[in-house]
């Protein structure tokens, strides 16, 4: 595994935590409610499932797997299902929140939305672009109706959570004071986060959607979703808490710490490089025996002792016990709104009542409950 080895966490930046609460959010939720007294309607094959009465179809699936998944990939029918479930999953989560977004009239202005969906391809060629559209047989429009949803639930989120958390000078203090060896820098050191994907399967995945890259295939694909979502703004530790295939930093985000020069200096090549001398905010990518290690760069600090009094200090202690609490409480707040909502998921009933057998034809039986 291509990896660096991990160090006393120092002070993160802003955790968003949104996709990977969003996952867990759906996995913790999973009690069945009491169905309801009033028989359930009928629904189509190609409904997938069924959120407060709102459709979530078979066509809505496999555009959002399209967009996250290189489409020549190797994958088998089960590694495919298995794909397309946990997506259904996220996707529930998603429609909730899309349907609170608009009892609060919450809206994406187009200007933003064009905004970020430039942003999203910025430095790919649009020919090349163009036939990565075709070879997932998806269109522009696709592309900018995933992007707009992951903005609008953003929103909420930030409106409903971000927005109401509070972070206190007495908490700060206690912090830098439980914290204070961690602010004492004997070298210049680098601070860095990673992203860990293998082209085999691991033992052990401590990712929060269980996602691993199995072939060679696979994992170029994933390294290229990954850097597409960063691309278009997503949070590096949210990615890291729901991809990497590192079990021991995959929890915490990916965060590694700070590491010293001479540690570094010490690295594999690739690693090494993909670190000294880079910005930070910066992400690289290192590869090396078909394994794949995305490097963020959060700081680079030189020797010395840190104090409340340095600059900078208590924004980024404030940033990380604030990311703390967005986490728990969005965590909360999307199992609460799972919880209250009644949804029917047709395709995992049908996989379970499959058993395992090959091809199950993934037509909808009776209603699921949640």
């Amino acid at each position: 595994m291509l990896s660096l080895s991990p160090v006393s966490p120092a002070v993160n930046g802003r955790t968003l935590g949104f996709v990977c609460a969003l996952a867990a959010a759906c996995m913790t939720a999973c009690q069945s409610k009491p169905p309801a007294s009033a028989p359930a309607a009928a629904v189509s094959a190609d409904t997938w499932a069924v959120v407060d009465g709102r459709q979530i179809t078979r066509d809505e699936v496999e555009k959002a797997y399209r967009r996250s998944r290189e489409g020549s990939q190797a994958l088998s029918e089960e590694e495919t299902l298995a794909g397309k479930l946990a997506l259904l999953n996220d996707l529930i989560v998603q429609d909730i929140l899309m349907a609170k977004a608009a009892a609060l009239k919450l809206e994406v202005p187009q200007n933003e939305l064009d905004a970020a969906y430039e942003n999203a391809k910025k430095n790919v060629p649009d020919a090349t672009y163009q036939q990565e559209l075709a070879k997932r047989n998806l269109t522009a429009a696709d592309m900018k109706e995933g992007l707009r949803r992951e903005l609008l639930t953003q929103k909420l989120i930030d409106q409903e959570i971000a927005s109401k958390v509070a972070v206190s000078e007495k908490e700060i203090t206690d912090f830098f004071n439980a914290n204070r060896a961690q602010f004492n820098i004997a070298e210049e050191s680098y601070h860095i986060a990673q992203i860990v994907i293998t082209p085999v399967r691991e033992a052990q995945i401590g990712n929060g959607t269980g996602d691993d890259a199995t072939t060679p295939q696979a994992a170029v694909a994933k390294v290229r979703m990954l850097m597409e979502r960063l691309k278009a703004g997503a949070s590096f530790r949210d990615l890291a808490m729901g991809y990497s295939e590192d079990p021991e930093s995959a929890p915490r985000g990916g965060d590694m710490g700070f590491l010293p020069v001479s540690r570094l200096k010490q690295a594999p090549p690739q690693l090494r490089d993909a670190v000294l001398n880079k910005t930070p905010g910066s992400v690289n990518v290192a590869t090396a025996g078909g394994a794949y290690t995305l490097v963020l760069v959060v700081a680079h600090e030189p020797a010395g002792q840190r104090d409340l009094s340095t600059p900078g200090m208590r924004e980024r202690i404030t940033e990380t016990l604030r990311g703390r609490k967005e986490q728990l409480t969005r965590m909360a707040y999307l199992t609460t709104i799972r919880n209250d909502a009644q949804v029917n998921n047709y395709l995992a009933r049908r996989l379970s009542e499959a058993k395992g057998a090959a091809a199950p034809n993934l037509v909808p039986s009776a209603p699921a409950g949640k």
